[in-house]
């Protein structure tokens, strides 16, 4: 049942069988024009960030000034650098960086949302840190398991651990960077913030060697799990100190959303089948109660009757989720409903009520969302369906008629008469111009099959890099998965078993007068701790009596239907089936 979450690194260059032969009823979408278009839609936010706004976290567009809103971080700095580098602009990406190194302090009294500063923060310096020898950063030596990126993301995930020191494991939603949890903070917390941390934390274990950052992520994944309802189901907003359920609405929108998301990314990244269990379970209880003519509604966590009869601009993730899971047909006609809303209002309002096809009062608002983009990314990869690429033109067009203002894009109050509000949130420049973008742009390195990487060497033998299968976390911030398995955990130890393993060598060695002494021993270590790596990391794929160090293979991702769900993804960094 498990092999249902299998992945090919190159998951976005697969086609379903027959898709993308559909009739396109429209005229052609010129990808290359609306592609430059995206371009100067980013460059029209992120100069007149630069010019107003920088230092503070977020540009005010209507008043051509900035506000720190998150912590005090330049955050749409770091939120944007990756998409820098996706635009092929490495010599902003190259500055970027220094000015956060100059600039950005963690050490700072500043209550904080861990959620946030998670994804946008910690998430965003870890892209970047493994995207900067791409971008032509002089990197320093035992990159990418060191840099000052890497620090700067691990000194902030740092500030944030205190949060799960509670009895369940599950994180208050608020720290103080300077004093840790505030001793009057709420011990509530929505499921979202809780379970959104397994991709971020369990990289920054793997490249740093400290298990400390894996560790409490999976605690607090296990501890939603363990608290699920009897039907299968998790509600929205949850104590946890107690592990009380304080909000009993469960659905797949705000407040639960990338709690669902992580489990398949988290799976996906760590090769956890675990995690992937968790999910199916999940998605097999979200089918059966809360999902009704392809529309996912709210229903009470207990008893599976419907709560709120809404669709929430947030829910527009699924269906790109669902096609991580190889399952297209659902996530088209899903994707298909929220279109439809898109084209009643020119965007997705953050709360539409399904019986009766108009807004919810005091949810009129479209703040630049990225959502339905993001789906749209991922389906078209899978299906090549023109009218994924309809929804990129029609997002275009919406946002710039909309939106655009002299200092910016300015979020939407009322889309019903398009009324403004005084914020661009960052995550308009790192995750909705970003897919945008690369819903235009099949060639971008980010949609890499495999054909091109990059070796770096390392103490235990040679790394795959760059090879395509990125993983965005909910922030769109890429993660490399051939990353982690550059950086050994638990390096001293490792160290050491190589010290026993070469002490072992040497003894036999001179026992047999027929093994000539070389002053050149040094390769010989080194070949002798690649091989050893190497079959363990292959787990006894390779051929243990080989002598020969192994020649690196050809990386390929051959096109496969989503219905094989074929592969594990690391595989392909060390394997040439």
């Amino acid at each position: 049942m498990l092999r249902s979450w299998y992945l090919l690194c190159c998951l976005w260059a697969l086609h379903l069988p027959g898709a993308g032969e559909r009739a396109a009823a429209g005229r052609e979408i010129d990808t290359a024009h609306y592609r430059e278009r995206v371009k100067a839609m980013f460059y029209h936010a992120y100069n007149n960030y630069l010019e107003n706004a920088f230092p503070y976290d977020e540009l005010r567009p209507l008043t051509c000034d900035g506000q720190d809103t998150w912590g005090s971080f330049s955050l749409t700095l770091i939120d944007a650098l990756d998409t820098l580098l996706i635009l092929g602009n490495v010599s902003e990406f190259q500055r970027i960086v220094n000015v956060l190194q100059e600039g950005v302090d963690f050490d700072i009294d500043v209550n904080a949302s861990v959620f946030e500063t998670n994804i946008r923060v910690v998430g965003g310096l870890l892209s970047a840190h493994l995207l900067s020898k791409k971008a032509g950063v002089e990197v320093e030596a035992g990159w990418p398991c060191s840099g000052p990126l890497l620090r700067m993301a691990e000194e902030a995930a740092r500030k944030l651990l205190p949060a799960f020191q509670t009895p369940t494991g599950m994180p208050y939603g608020t720290v103080n960077l300077l004093h840790g949890v505030n001793p009057g903070e709420t011990s509530v917390t929505c499921t979202a913030g809780i379970g959104t941390f397994i991709m971020e934390f369990a990289t920054l274990s793997h490249l740093t060697g400290d298990q400390v950052f894996e560790d409490v992520a999976r605690k607090a994944l296990k501890a939603l799990w363990k608290n699920r309802s009897d039907i299968g189901l998790v509600g929205n907003h949850i104590d946890v100190v107690t592990a009380k359920w304080v909000a009993q609405d469960a659905g797949i929108g705000a407040g639960v959303d990338s709690y669902f998301e992580y489990l398949v990314k988290g799976a996906i990244l760590l090769h956890d089948e675990e995690l992937m269990s968790m999910f199916l379970e999940y998605n097999k209880a979200i089918r059966n109660y809360t999902k009704f003519d392809d529309w996912y509604l709210w229903v009470q966590m207990y008893k599976g009757t419907v709560s709120m009869p809404v669709f929430q601009s947030l829910e527009a993730y699924w269906p790109g989720l669902q096609s991580l899971i190889g399952d297209i047909n659902n996530g088209m006609r899903t994707f298909l409903n929220y279109y439809t809303v898109w084209k009643q209002f020119g965007g997705l309002p953050e709360f539409y009520n399904i019986p009766q096809g108009y807004t919810v009062e005091k949810r009129e608002g479209y703040p630049l969302r990225p959502e339905l983009i993001e789906s749209a990314m991922y389906l078209y990869r899978a299906t090549q369906d023109p009218t994924l690429l309809e929804l990129g033109r029609d997002a275009v067009e919406s946002i710039e008629r909309i939106s655009k203002v002299e200092c910016g894009f300015a979020t939407i109050k009322d889309l019903r008469d398009h009324r403004l509000d005084n914020r661009m949130e960052s995550f308009f420049l790192a995750e909705t111009v970003k897919y945008l973008y690369l819903l235009f742009d099949p060639d971008n390195f980010i949609h890499n099959d495999g054909s091109a990487f990059d070796v770096v060497p390392m103490p235990y033998g040679e790394c795959i890099l760059g090879a395509g299968g990125y993983i965005f976390n909910t922030e769109a911030h890429p993660i490399d998965p051939a990353a982690l398995h550059c950086c050994r955990k638990q390096k001293e130890e490792q160290w050491e078993v190589e010290d026993l393993m070469r002490e072992f060598f040497f003894l036999k060695k001179s026992k047999k007068s027929t093994f000539k002494r070389t002053a050149d021993h040094s390769e010989r270590e080194s070949q002798t701790a690649s091989a050893d790596v190497s079959s363990e990391s292959s787990k006894g794929e390779m051929n243990p009596e080989k002598n020969t160090k192994r020649r690196i293979p050809l990386l390929s991702c051959p096109n496969q239907p989503f219905t094989s769900k074929l592969s594990v993804l690391g595989q392909v960094f060390l394997d040439n089936t």
